[in-house]
């Protein structure tokens, strides 16, 4: 490949990157389908299944919305039976949320899921390509402080 400006290099990428998230997301959606869950709600079971855990207020901090906003998102979750909420015994103001049987069984179909989407995706690079492209996929997460 020749020599890119910025604004080349912006461009390419700028056409690249919709064609790789739509592939992505056109699997992701049959998950979504079988499970009726939202991109936000699973966004949130992938959270706690990592975290094991989490509080109202750092779940509207992780997912950029108000803790309003994030309690519909949570009813709607608490009723359909992925996640649980309880009482901080400590501070009852305090709102723990934790994923249920279901919402792990869940949580873990949809993060195979995506593995498998991504061994996909990825497996025509070489295992040298993969960890360069992860490289620099880490470096430029770095700089944006995510």
């Amino acid at each position: 490949m020749s020599s890119l400006t910025i604004t080349e290099f912006a461009d390419k990428v700028g056409d690249i990157m919709p064609a790789i998230s739509r592939e992505f997301l056109r699997n992701q959606t049959v998950d979504f389908y079988k499970v009726k869950i939202t991109l936000p709600q699973c966004v949130i079971l992938d959270m706690l299944d990592r975290s094991g855990g989490s509080n109202m207020s750092d779940l509207a901090r992780h997912m950029d919305v108000t803790t309003a906003a994030m309690t519909g998102i949570v009813d709607r979750m608490v009723r359909d039976g992925y996640v649980a909420r309880s009482s901080d015994p400590d501070d009852r103001r305090v709102i723990n949320i934790k994923l249920t049987v279901k919402g792990v069984r869940v949580a873990r179909m949809i993060h195979a899921h995506r593995q498998q989407m991504t061994i996909k995706l990825f497996g025509v690079l070489s295992q040298a390509e993969r960890e360069e492209y992860l490289r620099l996929l880490t470096r430029i997460k770095d700089s944006i402080g995510n």
